[in-house]
């Protein structure tokens, strides 16, 4: 595995702007959203009409063009940087379609798109432990909750504003104090379920902690208080609206944070992790299990995990998410005819061995992993099929949402 020797880590905070910052950032916010969005039209128009390829470089020299007439002019009164930067963003999300990493980019709503704005360091000044933005004339009161490594400076800063009003700035640093760990022979194999948020194959055991549920009663009060506001731009619905962005936003810090220390304790401790290749989207097409699905954050897991485990030198194994981690035996091999969802312990008809089916489970995955990364060859997750539009579906899972 390869160990960046430089890791750039973001570093995100909250800040409290000042009535006139926050009225630049809005307008910079939507400067931003309309140079993406036009710059969009115009690629997809040039390739429509003339099958024309648009880069950076020509939408950059649009920008400049448009700068000068009469109708975009206040395009000229935020900074620069942010408006370029967006169309390096496009030019990103370009290269990670035709590469088949991602979709077609799709235009940014004033009311759903994230609201943010990236500097560069031409666009800021960080000095003394103070951030002050381009067209700023004072320093942003930025909450340090943590402080930035030794010695760091920014390259670039990235401004936000989440549904719920909070305020963001998140400064990108090298951080020296990652390193890559002690190398050792540990390894683990982790099945994700609902009854239990993982499982390992040493036999443990990670609850569930529900975080959707437990706010679900207030959430759903504030949701029906939301849709009693008369529809429009009106304070009382932007007020109610906020209010379930709150919740919203309380549940999504706290499975964050659950997921993070998580996922830390399993690169600490484990050399190879060993998971299962779940395809999350295709499973939240299952309307009884969407909620509990999309709470449990399987999704977030994975990345979390494999962005420590290339910090620290460890190693991250998907398996083929068809191979049969539930019927197959951790002590024979034997696989059972049938494994119905109710059945949670069960007996091999090859050896009598009595399993509890995810730590059965957990420990075939990861016999799997490692049989094939001791082969020297990667495991290749399958696609959904396109001739039988078989939907990927965790065999673990509960027939209903608990």
């Amino acid at each position: 595995m390869i160990v960046p020797t430089h890791v750039k880590r973001a570093f995100k905070y909250r800040f409290h702007p000042t009535s006139a910052q926050a009225a630049e950032l809005s307008r910079t916010f939507g400067c931003v959203r309309k140079v993406y969005n036009m710059a969009l039209a115009a690629r997809a128009e040039a390739w429509t009409l003339r099958q024309e390829h648009v880069g950076y470089n020509a939408t950059s020299a649009m920008l400049t063009a448009w700068k000068k007439t009469q109708e975009l002019a206040y395009l000229n009164e935020v900074s620069s940087v942010p408006l370029q930067q967006c169309l390096r963003h496009l030019q990103a999300a370009f290269t990670g379609f035709f590469a088949g990493r991602a979709r077609y980019p799709r235009f940014k709503s004033r009311k759903k798109s994230r609201k943010s704005a990236e500097y560069t360091s031409s666009a800021f000044r960080f000095r003394d432990g103070k951030l002050t933005l381009a067209k700023m004339s004072d320093p942003l009161d930025i909450v340090w909750s943590r402080p930035l490594p030794q010695g760091a400076k920014p390259s670039t800063v990235t401004v936000s504003q989440d549904s719920a009003g909070r305020w963001f700035v998140s400064l990108l640093v090298e951080d020296p104090s990652v390193k890559p760990l002690a190398a050792n022979d540990t390894a683990v194999g982790v099945d994700a379920g609902l009854d239990h948020l993982l499982t390992l194959s040493t036999g443990e055991k990670i609850a569930n902690p529900r975080h959707e549920r437990r706010d679900r009663a207030r959430l759903a009060k504030a949701q029906r208080e939301l849709s009693r506001k008369a529809r429009g731009n009106g304070a009382n619905r932007a007020k109610a609206r906020r209010k379930v962005a709150r919740i919203h936003s309380r549940i999504c810090d706290r499975r964050r944070d659950h997921l993070h220390k998580i996922t830390t304790r399993l690169v600490r401790e484990n050399q190879t992790i060993v998971i299962e290749d779940l395809s999350v989207r295709n499973m939240l097409k299952n309307a009884k299990l969407a909620r509990a699905i999309s709470d449990a954050g399987w999704g977030e897991f994975r990345s979390l995990l494999e962005y420590k485990a290339q910090w620290y030198g460890r190693e991250v194994i998907a398996v083929d998410r068809w191979f049969p981690s539930s019927k197959l035996c951790s002590v024979c091999g034997a696989l059972a005819e049938r494994m119905p969802l109710h059945v949670r312990t069960w007996t091999c008809h090859g050896c009598g061995a009595v399993h509890d089916r995810d730590v059965n489970a957990a420990r075939t995955i990861k016999a799997a992993g490692l049989a094939v990364s001791a082969c020297g060859a990667g495991i290749r997750p399958q696609r959904e099929s396109s001739r039988t539009g078989r939907l990927a579906t965790k065999q673990e899972s509960p027939r209903r949402e608990p």
